[in-house]
């Protein structure tokens, strides 16, 4: 803990995927740098997100190819899942990375404080830990306090009613799993769950499992979910929960105004976040926060309050934690007094682990379709991709967008078996301002996923080898 009334060149709320990273680059810049953590090094990425959720998902995967071995000529037999064991294991995972964010930390001069930190001006906060309280002045500060579950007033969590948070705690294999919210993290959740062996039922509101997601993409996920035994009700909006022999009953009407009863040991409500903006004590120096509840910020990351920063879920659209990285980066040269460093990225990728993955950088076809673009489409499917053939994935595809005069790369979409791997390769592509004639041209090394790329981009211009060009 710091000693009372300690001043501090930079202080960072928040030790998330954006607040690590901020104060460790403003270590390395040698300011004088205090990070503050009401919960746990490493915020939810690492302890409840994007880290826990992908082993799991990692984990779920290899339960599904065990079980369809036989289809390779290796016999297994029955595939049972120790949910304890595998918590233990996730565990592991994410006790090595915080234990090695705090090193990081550590070793680069930053002071760590625990504790819920509050404005109390414009240059300090008071910080509360166990009952006690204390102040902590600066010059600069980073807010990167990111984000939370956002819940339904009818469906109080509790008695197996769950957000994100504890979803990634069950240690058992739910006989059925009902998730509210077909986005991101309920699909990723729930297909995680589905392959472990619960059946699956996901309840959207809207038209679409992952909205805004290129709809051709989001068909192979829906279509794998099926394929699965699972349920999809879209246009159907979740109107309550009772409890009946021990089980969850989630009632919903569906677009034509049927009433659905829907039995489930477990229900995770994943109808999104809702920014933490509002727990710094904003209002008190009068830092303005947007109708979203995203404090306003500009190209360096300052709101309007000049010496401080928001980053991250705080600081607006896209919620990623490579996003907040980026941001925060930004945020801590320039309050370290680089004043030319900005958040300029023509391309933001994104990654969802459902199964299969489906990744995406740049703009979409049908965003191109509803703006008007002249964009030329090349497609690439996976069943003519030696490296899908050969580990038995060959569903999916990667679909490159180019700009019909110039042949600039606007956007690559993919649906797949690691399709998440091919999303680097693209987004340095447009932010390099490649033409798909430059990527074909590139020797992709053989067999490797990124060879798909290749393929789309020689497709652009009906140059592809290994499918028919129409």
């Amino acid at each position: 803990m710091a000693s009372e009334n300690e001043r501090y060149d930079l202080v960072v709320i928040g030790s998330g995927p954006g607040g690590y990273v901020a104060a460790i680059r403003a270590g390395q810049l040698g300011l004088k740098t205090a990070v503050i953590e009401e919960d746990k090094i490493g915020g939810v990425c690492l302890n409840v997100g994007c880290i826990p959720s992908k082993s799991l998902i990692y984990a779920s995967g290899l339960v599904d190819k065990i079980r369809h071995a036989d289809t390779m000529g290796l016999t297994v037999g029955d595939v049972s899942v120790d949910g304890k064991k595998l918590q233990e294991w996730k565990s592991g995972i994410v006790n090595r990375l915080t234990t090695g964010v705090g090193f990081l930390l550590s070793k680069n001069g930053v002071t760590t404080i625990h504790g819920h930190a509050e404005f109390e001006t414009k240059n300090s906060v008071v910080v509360t830990s166990d009952g006690s309280q204390q102040t902590v002045e600066f010059d600069k500060c980073i807010v990167a306090t990111g984000a939370r579950a956002a819940t339904l007033p009818f469906l109080p969590i509790g008695e197996n009613v769950m957000t994100y948070r504890e979803a990634l705690d069950i240690d058992w294999v739910p006989e059925t799993f009902t998730v509210i919210g077909g986005g991101v993290i309920g699909l990723e959740l729930g297909t995680v769950f589905q392959r472990l062996g619960s059946k699956l039922t996901v309840i959207e509101l809207t038209d679409s499992l992952l909205p805004g997601t290129d709809p051709e993409l989001v068909k192979v996920v829906e279509r794998s979910i099926k394929k699965l035994k699972g349920k999809v009700h879209k246009e159907t909006g979740a109107t309550g929960i009772k409890k009946a022999k021990g089980k969850q009953i989630v009632t919903a009407t569906d677009k034509k105004g049927k009433e659905l009863e829907i039995e489930s040991e477990v229900v995770l409500c994943a109808i999104g976040f809702k920014p933490n903006s509002d727990r710094v004590g904003a209002d008190k120096i009068g830092l303005v926060i947007d109708d979203t509840g995203h404090f306003t910020v500009n190209a360096s990351r300052q709101t309007n309050i000049p010496h401080i920063y928001a980053i991250g879920d705080v600081a607006g659209l896209p919620w990623l934690a490579h996003k907040a990285s980026k941001e925060g980066i930004v945020a801590a040269e320039h309050a370290a007094g680089d004043t030319s460093s900005i958040y300029d990225v023509r391309a933001m990728p994104a990654a969802t682990f459902t199964h299969p993955e489906v990744a995406t950088v740049g703009i979409q076809e049908h965003e191109a379709q509803e703006q008007g673009l002249d964009v030329t489409v090349g497609k690439f499917p996976f069943t003519a991709l030696g490296r899908a053939l050969s580990v038995g994935a060959t569903e999916g595809m990667v679909k490159m967008i180019s700009d019909a005069k110039t042949d600039e790369v606007l956007g690559v979409s993919a649906v797949g078996y690691q399709a998440s791997d091919l999303i680097a390769e693209a987004a340095l592509a447009i932010e390099m301002g490649a033409t798909t004639e430059d990527i074909a041209l590139t020797v992709h090394a053989h067999p490797t996923w990124p060879e798909s790329l290749m393929e789309a981009a020689e497709a652009v211009h009906k140059k592809a080898i290994h499918i028919l060009n129409t």
